[in-house]
């Protein structure tokens, strides 16, 4: 038996967020992104657990958590259309291109066309090549670029000199 067809992915339960929130610790760290402008932290994952229950996954593979996906909808004014968002989907290194990546993704998928979703939204670093051909493999395109800027306040400023 492979490992695609070992690994469950199934609803998280309470007793999962230790398990995903310290997988997602090793994942997403400064390395990973030096600008992501999300942090990861408790308060994303049991904001998320408590509100979009549904679409909190995990993939166990012989009772250990090796990956989650988090997501949620969006629902505009004076839209017809209702938006699914992959908030994070993350994969215990060694195990990423086994096939839990995707399985989460299919089902999260499922669920949210079952809830009306009409499109589905991701964000990544744009250095993430790794990320995006695994986006693109499930078919997501139209890849577009924006411009992210941050203004660090720990460095204290230069004063301005004033005009006479």
């Amino acid at each position: 038996m492979n490992k695609k067809e070992e690994i469950d992915v199934r609803d998280m339960t309470i007793d999962d967020l230790a398990a995903v929130f310290h997988l997602g610790e090793k994942l997403f760290t400064s390395e990973f992104s030096q600008s992501m402008y999300r942090t990861w932290d408790e308060y994303e994952i049991t904001s998320l657990f408590n509100t979009e229950t549904e679409l909190c996954l995990v993939a166990e593979l012989e009772g250990e958590i090796v990956g989650f996906a988090l997501g949620t909808t969006v629902e505009k004014q004076n839209s017809a259309w209702k938006y699914g968002y992959l908030v994070w989907i993350g994969v215990r290194p060694g195990l990423q291109k086994g096939g839990a990546g995707q399985q989460l993704f299919v089902e999260i998928r499922h669920r949210m066309i079952e809830q009306g979703v009409r499109m589905i939204v991701i964000d990544t670093d744009a250095d993430n090549e790794g990320g995006i051909k695994f986006f693109k493999k499930l078919g997501f395109d139209k890849m577009q670029q924006h411009v992210y800027m941050t203004l660090n306040l720990s460095k204290p400023k230069k004063p301005r000199k004033a005009r006479v």
